[in-house]
């Protein structure tokens, strides 16, 4: 028989409500977090208005920023001559980057209905990379079947068509970047997001009962 929930502190919201968190600290890491994505414009004025200063240098970030926005647009050429620019050797040392550019570059091809271009790209360009890197195998395979239907928006496979595949694509992007210059690739934020569903889902393997934080994006606490 399962044994029933354990309850270890019945002041355990009173406890995490009385936990001091400063302003200094709520703005360092919303500081982290705008100059990590790259949001220089936000970064400057939060920098005017809170006097905090940037963990990093902010001309750098505008690099970033210009390839985002190629990406955002769909000029996946553009973003890999920029990148080049940037670091001439960072998508020799990340092929799986590479190749989701290029698997990027076939979605907005077929976005604009250039399907014998896009046919012609997926054969002499995107096909070859699984030669060299057969862990794209399975990716490819789903990109190329894009092709068998007259609207691959509402395919089986339409998830490659969204726009949160294009954004996925480019924070991987912006992660390379920011590895290549020995900066942190993920937010502080983020980072305390992960110890938080590792802590609570530890709990709950444990069948122990506390207020736990059903949607992080909201940051509402069930006392369940």
């Amino acid at each position: 028989m399962d044994e029933a929930p354990v309850r270890r502190d019945a002041g355990w919201l009173q406890r995490l409500e009385s936990l001091p968190l400063s302003r200094a600290d709520m703005n360092s890491l919303i500081m982290d977090y705008l100059v990590t994505e790259g949001y220089q414009d936000a970064a400057q004025l939060f920098m005017d208005e809170a006097g905090v200063k940037s963990p990093i240098n902010m001309k750098g970030i505008s690099e970033r920023i210009k390839i985002r926005e190629a990406m955002d647009e769909g000029k996946i050429d553009t973003v890999t001559h920029m990148v080049n620019d940037f670091n001439p050797e960072l998508l020799d040392m990340k092929p799986m980057l590479f190749f989701h550019l290029q698997q990027q570059k076939l979605i907005e091809l077929l976005r604009e209905k250039k399907i014998e271009e896009a046919l012609e790209f997926a054969q002499t360009e995107l096909a070859p990379l699984a030669k060299d890197n057969p862990g794209v195998l399975e990716e490819l395979e789903r990109t190329m079947s894009l092709f068998a239907f007259a609207d691959p928006g509402t395919s089986p496979f339409g998830d490659l068509m969204k726009l949160s595949q294009k954004h996925k694509v480019a924070g991987e992007l912006n992660a390379a970047m920011l590895e290549s210059q020995n900066l942190q690739t993920t937010t502080k934020l983020h980072n305390i997001f992960k110890i938080l569903v590792w802590g609570q889902d530890n709990l709950t393997s444990n069948k122990v009962q506390f207020p736990k934080m059903e949607d992080i994006s909201s940051g509402i606490i069930s006392n369940s």
